[in-house]
């Protein structure tokens, strides 16, 4: 199965987190100190909030997959389609593990095809620990995606 995967920065969490509840009708499926989750199947969308962007507002969309063949699926098509896409691997990001590719849209949107693999402790690496808050982070935010590569200062 695919879904839909789309992450947005935000300044206030819990107010986000009442906002978003209310209009999935739903309360998200994984909450920590600067980040929310919800795994919808109606409709079918992985939603993701956090204090860690840069800047507020759709940090980046996706795609995330079940299995490994719908990963491969997808990294051919970008390819076949002549993009530039960066195979990441395998990283952890959003407290979880996931092998990824990133593309930019035409309009300079940062896409992610991608399969989680497990939960993780971390928002990022191991030195990011899940108890930072956003004011320890703010200005500093980690990223999902090298540094090196476009997109830049994206995650999860």
């Amino acid at each position: 199965m695919k879904r839909m995967h789309i992450h947005v920065g935000v300044e206030h969490l819990e107010q986000s987190i009442n906002f978003y509840s209310a209009l999935f009708g739903a309360q998200p499926s994984k909450t920590k100190s600067d980040y929310a989750k919800w795994m919808l199947d109606d409709p079918c969308v992985n939603f993701a909030i956090s204090t860690r962007t840069e800047k507020k507002g759709v940090n980046h969309l996706g795609i995330q997959v079940d299995q490994d063949h719908e990963l491969e699926e997808l990294r051919t098509r970008l390819q076949d389609a002549d993009l530039a896409v960066f195979d990441e691997g395998e990283t952890v990001c959003c407290y979880a593990r996931s092998d990824k590719s990133w593309v930019e849209d035409p309009a300079g949107i940062p896409w992610e095809a991608y399969q989680t693999m497990e939960e993780a402790q971390f928002f990022g690496t191991a030195e990011e620990t899940a108890e930072e808050t956003p004011k320890e982070t703010a200005g500093n935010a980690p990223t999902c995606a090298p540094a090196n590569t476009n997109p830049v200062g994206r995650c999860c």
